[in-house]
């Protein structure tokens, strides 16, 4: 990777920062548009991105840039060790910010990491691990929003992490080596609540004024344009919470439709659904 950016003394001091992997033209567009939401709520904070396009870059929104022009789809796992940053907040390109971080980082005046359980936790694909089975409540973590310090016992489990990815050739997902890593590491790691990597927006329409503070939105519905969907056209580009409300509330009703193909423990919720629906 090519630093693209001479080092300037007072930054590389620098103790948080947040850090962006994109590869392409359609990720390092979606790598903008988050960097921006986050402009808009943390003015003033760092934010580096490891890509292979640095000349489709505005100006002033990104403090470094680092060339990789021979990426991987899963660079991250490369990438997140070599952070200048003490305290990191590695994103996926697919999110958007809706508020200021707070004392987010604070979290790692404890604990070397933290992030969020993976959504769709009855889902095989979610319950998957390499070396380990584990039990139901202990499922793959999200690694799309990954919250980071650098320490020697942290930047050995992200080494690892990628050792053990690269060297396997049938694990195409990143979070089956990770659930392995953590089931087996002493590692101090948190689980951080929700608000901080919302992949199910419509958790909104439950929660009540008090229950939470949204910051992070990450949906796979912000790619809904970079899909071909048969013989039609892409998807509308999604850029706000308001927008992505809407298809999720659609999609949400939609999956409850699907009977013949739920999972026998959501059989029993869509039926007091339907009939709550009836009434």
């Amino acid at each position: 990777m090519q630093d693209l950016q001479p080092a300037i003394s007072e930054q590389d001091g620098l103790t948080c920062g947040v850090l962006y992997v994109a590869g392409g033209e359609d990720y390092v567009d979606l790598a903008i548009q988050s960097a921006r939401s986050l402009r808009d709520h943390e003015p003033g904070i760092a934010i580096d991105l490891v890509t292979d396009l640095p000349e489709n870059l505005p100006a002033g929104l990104f403090d470094r840039v680092t060339a990789s022009y021979d990426m991987h789809p899963r660079e991250k796992l490369r990438a997140m060790p070599a952070s200048r940053f003490e305290r990191t907040l590695y994103v996926d390109s697919d999110t958007l910010f809706v508020a200021p971080l707070g004392d987010l980082f604070g979290i790692l005046d404890r604990f070397e990491c933290a992030l969020c359980h993976d959504v769709r936790r009855d889902w095989s694909l979610i319950r998957q691990g390499r070396d380990h089975i584990t039990p139901y409540a202990f499922p793959q973590h999200n690694s799309g929003v990954f919250l980071y310090r650098n320490s020697a016992a942290m930047l050995a489990f992200l080494n690892d992490w990628a050792e053990r990815f690269f060297a396997d050739d049938d694990i195409h997902r990143d979070q089956i080596i990770l659930k392995d890593l953590l089931w087996e590491s002493d590692l101090r790691y948190y689980v951080l609540p929700p608000e901080f990597n919302l992949r199910r927006v419509t958790m909104l329409d439950a929660w009540e004024p008090l229950d939470a503070v949204p910051t992070i939105l990450h949906s796979h519905r912000f790619q809904d344009h970079m899909r071909e969907q048969g013989d039609e056209a892409r998807g509308d580009r999604i850029a706000t919470l308001e927008a992505l409300l809407k298809v999720e509330r659609e999609a949400l009703a939609e999956e409850w439709t699907k009977e013949e193909a739920l999972p026998e423990a959501a059989r029993v919720w869509a039926e007091l659904r339907n009939r709550s629906a009836a009434k």
